[in-house]
């Protein structure tokens, strides 16, 4: 009988392990309308501000992830085992280096019968890079996919043949199995980008599809958006105030969005482990400043804000204010943008862009490029994929990252692909790091620190570093003083984010063909594991 009892025991484990597991459900959610945007017409777009819509601000977003594992090759050709979310809606623009985060009118969609493990890097015919060989590898082609809706998403058929809906009657059902091709072994560093404006709310589905290379795992998996002033604990991911997804199950977060600036986020299951394994990513919130109409005053529409009591400042000894007006009215008015042309600046003709409502202009920029910061332990994520234990205490970096790449693939345009163990391409590091900035024009950097083990340092020579953000707060004073300031190299902690402008709008300084770098001064992180070229390095093209 005693001989029996361990096996009862493991077999009542498995049995209700498989229990909690099958008792889960997928579901995507993305509403045309809620109370707060009451009209599903007006919601699939940004109105200007102040708003026309009856003073409704903002829009809805929607996006999905799946939370799993993968692989991403790091630049000397190791294929590095991944915990990762991956992409289940914005595929298409996720492969563009893009953030995947859309309204409810694309959203919404029903996905084609075509998908397939890897997309859309399988649909679009990408032949695997060998090693040795191509190198770097080479830029990935995505005009055959378009695709930006719910992976998944299918139509009640239930509910149609009552004559409860019309087709096509979508209401986050879902098929499973578009869901398991596309999400599985389809983790992504970083993690998939999120964006949306201030006024949103946003709906961020999370589905778990499980670990295929630890399956003796039963990983749940959280958002948690770090410094983010989250709307309720119960959607703030840490899983001892809020829920943990299990395998086989989703959950839709909500939030809003009243406060520009760069954040990131990330999983908040054993965070040194999950962070390590590449379980983070980024989201930023795009002031409402970008939408003033042209003509119209910054100043004026920025003390337009102090009757929204989330950013109002009642006087100039608020210490709850989080973006004072400045000191001086500058006169500056909304105008579209001019500089360089369309082919070098996706800006160009459109209202100039802000990183926050500075009331002043003097956050515009021309390009942005999100970039994070992180850093690998290869034998840590070794003995991850082999079952065996993790020593956290030894814990060491060796590969370090921009966007999920090294030197010198972060010179690379395009998605890299590495192809994982099911044999198919998946898209492993879709964000590019080159900088290309317009001759004449001003890039803004939002930076974000991602690392476990490691101060990280970013040096700019030849183009300085203006920082005007740390931790998604504009560096302005009380009284109206912008605390701006100039420097030609930034460290950051682990969880810290800063917003960093590169000027190079004087044209007798700066032309049309000029190279520089952003690179760590720190030499042992110049380097791809055993390799000592490499590692945190990327260029800045002046085009």
């Amino acid at each position: 009988m005693r001989k029996l009892f361990p096996f009862c025991v493991s077999l009542l484990v498995v049995l209700i392990a498989t229990g909690l597991a099958s008792a889960q459900s997928f579901q995507v959610q993305c509403p045309t309308s809620t109370i707060t945007h009451p009209v599903a017409a007006n919601n699939n777009s940004e109105p200007a501000y102040p708003s026309p819509n009856g003073g409704v601000n903002g829009a809805i977003k929607c996006q999905q992830i799946s939370g799993g594992d993968g692989f991403a090759t790091m630049a000397d050709g190791t294929q590095t085992y991944l915990f990762a979310f991956g992409p289940l809606s914005g595929l298409a623009d996720m492969a563009n280096g893009l953030p995947g985060t859309q309204f409810p009118s694309v959203f919404n969609t029903t996905a084609p019968d075509t998908l397939m493990p890897g997309d859309p890097a399988t649909t679009d015919n990408v032949v695997a890079d060998s090693w040795p060989g191509t190198f770097p590898a080479s830029a990935l082609s995505t005009s055959a996919f378009t695709y930006n809706g719910a992976v998944g998403l299918a139509p009640d058929l239930d509910a149609i043949a009552a004559g409860k809906c019309t087709a096509p009657c979508l209401d986050g059902h879902v098929d499973t199995r578009p869901i398991m091709d596309v999400g599985v072994m389809n983790g992504n560093m970083p993690a998939p980008l999120m964006a949306i404006d201030e006024d949103d709310e946003f709906f961020l589905t999370l589905t778990n599809v499980g670990q295929v290379m630890r399956p003796d795992l039963f990983e749940q998996h959280t958002v948690h958006f770090h410094g983010y002033p989250n709307a309720s604990a119960f959607y703030d991911g840490v899983p001892d105030a809020s829920v943990a997804i299990n395998i086989g199950g989703s959950f839709t977060y909500y939030y809003l969005a009243p406060d520009a600036g760069t954040y990131f986020w990330h999983c908040h299951i054993t965070p040194p482990e999950h962070l390590q394994m590449g379980m983070v990513g980024q989201i930023y919130v795009r002031p409402r400043q970008n939408r003033v109409t042209n003509g119209a005053s910054l100043y004026t529409a920025r003390a337009t804000q102090d009757a929204d009591l989330r950013t109002a400042c009642v006087s100039a000894n608020d210490i709850l204010c989080s973006n004072p007006l400045p000191a001086v009215n500058t006169g500056v008015s909304q105008s579209n943008d001019t500089i360089g042309t369309a082919q070098t600046n996706p800006n160009y003709g459109q209202p100039y862009k802000y990183a926050y409502n500075d009331g002043d202009g003097t956050t515009r920029y021309d390009v942005e490029y999100p970039l994070q910061i992180h850093g690998f332990d290869p034998n840590f994520h070794f003995v991850g994929m082999t079952f065996n234990p993790e020593a956290f205490t030894d814990m060491k970096d060796k590969y370090f990252l921009l966007n999920g790449r090294s030197y010198p693939d972060t010179v690379t345009p395009g998605p890299l692909a590495t192809q994982t163990t099911d044999g198919s391409m998946h898209f492993s590091q879709p964000l590019p790091s080159i900088i290309n900035i317009p001759a004449g024009g001003r890039a803004l950097l939002r930076i974000a620190d991602l690392d476990v083990t490691e101060y990280q340092t970013l040096a700019s020579l030849g183009i300085p570093m203006q920082v005007i953000g740390l931790n998604a707060k504009l560096l302005r004073d009380q009284a109206g003083n912008n605390l701006y300031y100039k420097t030609n190299s930034i460290t950051l902690a682990g969880g810290e984010s800063l917003d960093v402008i590169l000027d190079a709008s004087d044209t007798t300084k700066y032309h049309h063909g000029d190279v520089y770098y952003l690179y760590t001064p720190n030499l042992d992180h110049l380097s791809n594991d055993a390799e000592n070229f490499g590692g945190l390095m990327t260029e800045v093209r002046i085009n």
